[in-house]
């Protein structure tokens, strides 16, 4: 029955952590739980997670609003229309056109609008009217047992209680940079947003019994499977995994014949030894994608270094990704990649700042807008940022906020200090923005919508808004395009 259900990641918005989210469904021993953060997916990954832990049937959607105002609840009845939702969402959050009032459905999503919003007559049949329990006797002039199938409970949760209901407030007026004094009622969720026991809100429907059964319908009609750890990163550069095997075996000993003496038997070893490693990982493609990279970083006159673990293997550089000899260095290739290793294995790779965007642009253009994106990360509130904002929203002068940042022998706390001071930290470590990985990158076999929306900041490039280690645990092995600025002072050096 909680098919309208935010985290934290509903930014300034929601306060429940994700897995406390799914701990207190569980607590009530709740069996299918609906995770619809606002405009966003950014933490599905991990509520699936945390829901097959504890024995809860995941549902992944997302709530649609336009400046704050509350649209509609998508649900993806499979993985592909929780594609499908985040093709929507990354297309106007890319583009920033306001989401439509109606959602140009298709048949693998659910789309749940408001109560009165739309004549149930006039709506498709996965279009539905969602009714919350304070809405219950609006329903009195509705003849619902003529829709059966069109109205479900939508029971939103956003805070746990009325301590964090307060935070909420707090976090709405930072995000509308307004003081806490001048919010408005619809500035804010409504008070009673948080998460009701199941036979309370049994006992709210208890009239209208095919609402219940058809909420129960609807969640039961929803079934996402979610693969962690399979690799998810390209499969094939060429044509096919057998081509990529034959492709980067040729390159690498054409590329031993100038990296070393005829007849050097160690690294012929070493060589074989490494291939066969990367070929029974599935990795192949891996390192064909790095080597297409740097071989137009080079046809453009590009200054590179390769580096981190990747540097341990012959194999990277007999194909010129690295310049380190690890037969030289007695370098191992097992630190770089071995089947028992948990943490994936990535290529760092500097350019210089100004070649860094032409790099990250042919990237996008070889393999394909749909399937690359740069990885996203996302700064969380800190102690000092936090009571500098809260601070702010209290209407309190620089001088009082930096006395409460840095509080001396005689500092006095008063009433409204000692609230920014507690409410500071019930909000420490909440996300506060999606920001950019320094220099990671995703190149996936299926499309990355498969698995996050994608937004476009400043930067120009679309960015997933899940971070290096949901990457990690899903799968999705990322690439490192690093700027440095000392390969730009060497290469104008290079060039006086």
């Amino acid at each position: 029955m909680y098919l309208n259900c935010k985290t934290f990641f509903s930014l300034l918005y929601g306060t429940i952590k994700t897995e406390e989210l799914v701990l207190v469904a569980a607590s009530y021993s709740v069996d299918t739980l609906a995770l619809t953060n606002i405009n966003t997916t950014a933490d599905a990954w991990d509520f699936v997670d945390y829901c097959c832990k504890n024995g809860i049937k995941p549902v992944l959607g997302a709530e649609i609003r336009n400046d704050g105002k509350f649209c509609y609840v998508l649900l993806a009845k499979n993985n592909e229309g929780f594609l499908q939702i985040n093709r929507f969402l990354s297309t106007h959050l890319q583009e920033k056109n306001p989401f439509p009032e109606k959602y140009p459905g298709n048949s693998n999503v659910f789309a749940i609008y408001p109560l009165g919003k739309f004549a149930p007559e006039t709506l498709e049949a996965d279009e539905l009217i969602g009714v919350q329990p304070v809405e219950v006797n609006k329903l009195y002039g509705v003849v619902t047992a003529s829709y059966l199938e069109k109205f479900v409970i939508r029971h939103p949760v956003t805070f746990q209680d009325k301590k964090y209901f307060n935070a909420h407030r707090l976090l709405r007026a930072i995000d509308r940079n307004i003081l806490l004094s001048r919010q408005q009622k619809d500035d804010v969720a409504a008070v009673h947003e948080t998460f009701m026991p199941p036979s309370e809100l049994l006992n709210a429907f208890h009239s209208y019994p095919h609402i219940i059964t058809n909420t129960l319908n609807t969640l039961r009609a929803c079934n996402i499977e979610m693969e962690f750890r399979k690799d998810k990163t390209k499969k094939v550069y060429s044509i096919s995994a057998e081509d990529d095997r034959i492709l980067l075996e040729r390159l690498a000993l054409e590329g031993m014949s100038h990296r070393f003496e005829k007849n050097n038997y160690q690294a012929i070893e070493r060589v074989k030894k490494e291939l066969r490693i990367i070929n029974n990982m599935g990795f192949n493609a891996y390192f064909l994608i790095t080597w297409d990279i740097l071989q137009y970083a080079r046809s453009r006159g590009f200054f590179y270094v390769g580096r981190g673990s990747g540097a341990n293997s012959i194999v990277a550089y007999c194909l010129e990704i690295t310049d380190v000899d690890p037969l030289d260095l007695d370098l191992y290739f097992e630190r770089f990649l071995n089947p028992h290793r948990s943490v994936p294995p990535d290529f760092d790779i500097d350019f210089s700042w100004a070649d860094r965007d032409e790099i990250i642009d042919y990237v996008f253009k070889r393999f394909g807008s749909a399937h690359v994106s740069l990885l996203g990360a996302y700064a969380t509130f800190q102690n000092r940022a936090i009571i500098r904002e809260l601070g702010k929203v209290f209407g309190l002068p620089k001088e009082e906020i930096d006395a409460l940042e840095h509080p001396s022998g005689n500092f006095r706390q008063d009433a409204i200090s000692k609230q920014i001071l507690f409410y500071s930290r019930l909000i420490k470590d909440f996300p506060h923005h999606l920001s950019i990985h320094a220099g990671g990158m995703l190149v996936s076999d299926a499309p990355v919508h498969q698995y996050s929306v994608t937004v476009m900041p400043p930067k120009g490039f679309p960015t997933a808004a899940i971070d290096m280690f949901i990457a990690e645990k899903i799968g999705l092995f990322k690439l490192d395009i690093l700027s440095q600025r000392g390969l730009g002072h060497i290469k104008d050096t290079v060039e006086l």
